[in-house]
């Protein structure tokens, strides 16, 4: 069974953000945006990350900077690219241009990686024996695709990965078709029967087990408890169209030493 974290929200320079306090022992400050602090109007109130989903792009652009005056970072050090529910995995060595992917990694220390979500599921992957950490977007064309599986490719020892997957939206809230739950049909509890032949998914379940059965051990992942339903604190894709975007965001932080072996 994977780890449960309950996050609590804090307040730095004005955005209310969770900070992931699980891997600051391995060198990374990590947390997850919240919709708070922001300049955005209605219905993209007020801290949407999104460039995509036709809110004002001075709005993002002020938001962006925002998030990465939290991070530690000039804002074109805050790589966010342009997702497309596939398995590419971008390595980063410094302010990235337009590209597309749904995964990041670096063992640089100035840059801040984000990933963007509504509703899928956003994964950090921290090695303990290493530098290198990455940031994944998850959703269930992702998981189809193998994108996780990629990620974990990308370090030497998976036995030596931490993982966490933050909040991410309901089993009870999300109802599929037979066409995408057809794919998980192999991951027990991952599908719960609804009316009409349709179907709930899990889809953090999905990612915890892709996780275990990557190689990742017993008490390396840990799932957060709160979801995204109903829109708040976290955008939700499914409780509100158009709507904005939530990032989990990770940087090397400069006041903790680098990792020396398996901690």
């Amino acid at each position: 069974m994977p780890v449960t974290l309950n996050l609590e929200p804090r307040v730095r320079d004005g955005l209310v953000v969770y900070p992931l306090d699980e891997v600051a022992h391995l060198g990374v400050d990590a947390f997850v945006t919240s919709r708070v602090g922001g300049v955005s109007r209605a219905p993209y109130d007020t801290l949407n990350l999104g460039d995509h989903v036709g809110d004002d792009p001075a709005a993002v652009r002020e938001n962006r900077r925002r998030v990465a005056r939290v991070a530690g970072v000039d804002p074109e050090h805050l790589v966010i690219v342009n997702q497309v529910h596939g398995r590419d995995v971008v390595r980063v060595t410094g302010p990235v241009g337009a590209c597309s992917a749904d995964a990041l990694i670096t063992d640089v220390d100035d840059v801040a990686l984000a990933i963007l979500v509504a509703d899928c599921a956003p994964v950090l992957v921290v090695d303990a024996a290493s530098p290198r950490f990455a940031v994944a977007h998850a959703g269930w064309r992702g998981l189809v695709a193998g994108v996780l599986g990629d990620v974990i490719t990308r370090f030497d020892d998976p036995s030596t990965l931490r993982a966490i997957v933050g909040p991410t939206i309901a089993q009870v809230g999300y109802q599929v078709g037979s066409e995408v739950a057809d794919h998980f049909t192999d991951f027990p509890g991952a599908l719960v029967a609804d009316d009409e032949g349709r179907w709930r998914l899990d889809v953090a379940g999905v990612v915890v087990q892709q996780l275990r059965a990557a190689g990742l051990g017993d008490g390396h992942v840990a799932r957060v408890d709160q979801t995204t339903d109903g829109g708040h604190p976290f955008f939700s894709d499914r409780a509100a169209r158009p709507c904005g975007r939530n990032a989990l965001v990770a940087r090397r932080s400069m006041n903790a030493a680098m990792p020396e072996g398996l901690q």
